[in-house]
């Protein structure tokens, strides 16, 4: 069997492709990982590259959040298609709804992951209907979402979300993630440093860093943020408090979170929130933002605030 996988190589998406990836081929099967928008880092490429039987495609097509237009996004998916034509897969596996378009061709059954969209981030940070520039690529994931062959939501509290803003009776199957966990140290959680961490896209406004770092400034314990604070438009956030460690690999996230005690995420929008199970995984006390997605998961696990 043979699937075409698409991932994003600068957010958590990539750390579920690879994943995914690796289950798959441990089963026999192998995978097309097309990576739409900027490049993977060297490091990533190695990463993906030394899954059994995965071929890495650069595909230079724009994602569903950075296409200029309805256009550019039609051309991700007929380019998608066309690769799946010509790889054979058995299977595609979208990352975003949006990119099965409007009039692409797909060769064999489509799934489309929601791991976030735009029309629940809005209902979630803001207020007020989204403006006019959102029209589109919220009508292209609602599109999707109607005609891929089948929908999977990470989160049944996010799945409802999805459901709910669409105003589709859609059938959208909840399946949480996995994550193989992290190669840590045998040091005792109580023997590391006294510690906090954080990690996510911090540039994204729903990852609401101005809360943490307001927490951080208050606390006598370092406060370290793994991730970017630098948006894909050049835009980028600041802050007093917060101890930035940027863009971490798989090694790097497993020495930061092997130095730490505490594990805290201020989202106000996650649909999942892949780096908690991380921090999780690696023994850390969770202290989260009181969403309902991370009472879903985390329930009786972690403090809410």
């Amino acid at each position: 069997m043979r699937i075409l996988l698409t991932t994003d190589a600068v957010g958590g998406v990539w750390r579920y492709s690879l994943g995914l990836a690796r289950e798959w081929a441990a089963d026999g099967i192998a995978v097309e990982l097309a990576v739409l928008g900027p490049d993977p880092e060297p490091a990533q490429v190695r990463e993906a590259e030394a899954i059994p039987g995965l071929v890495l495609h650069r595909t230079g097509l724009d994602l569903d959040w950075t296409a200029a237009d309805p256009d550019a996004l039609e051309r991700s998916a007929t380019g998608l298609a066309a690769l799946a034509r010509r790889c054979c897969v058995d299977s595609v596996h979208l990352h975003a709804p949006a990119l099965l378009g409007r009039d692409a061709r797909w060769p064999a059954p489509v799934v489309a992951v929601l791991h976030s969209c735009l029309l629940t981030w809005w209902r979630a940070i803001r207020s007020g209907p989204p403006p006019d520039g959102f029209a589109w690529r919220i009508e292209a994931a609602g599109r999707g979402i109607e005609r891929a062959d089948q929908v999977v939501a990470p989160s049944r509290a996010f799945r409802d979300a999805v459901r709910d803003a669409y105003r589709t009776g859609r059938e959208v199957v909840a399946i949480h993630n996995g994550r193989t966990p992290l190669p840590m140290s045998d040091a005792p959680v109580a023997e590391r440093p006294h510690a906090v961490l954080s990690a996510g896209r911090f540039w994204d406004e729903a990852k609401d860093a101005a809360t943490l770092d307001a927490a951080a400034a208050l606390l006598d314990a370092p406060v370290r943020a793994a991730g970017s604070f630098r948006a894909p438009d050049g835009g980028t956030i600041g802050t007093r408090a917060l101890h930035r460690l940027g863009s971490l690999d798989e090694h790097g996230l497993a020495d930061a979170f092997g130095a730490a005690r505490v594990f805290v995420s201020t989202a106000r929008y996650e649909p999942f929130g892949l780096a908690v199970l991380e921090a999780a995984q690696a023994g850390l006390a969770l202290v989260l933002s009181d969403i309902p997605t991370f009472r879903e998961l985390w329930d009786g696990a972690a403090t809410f605030v």
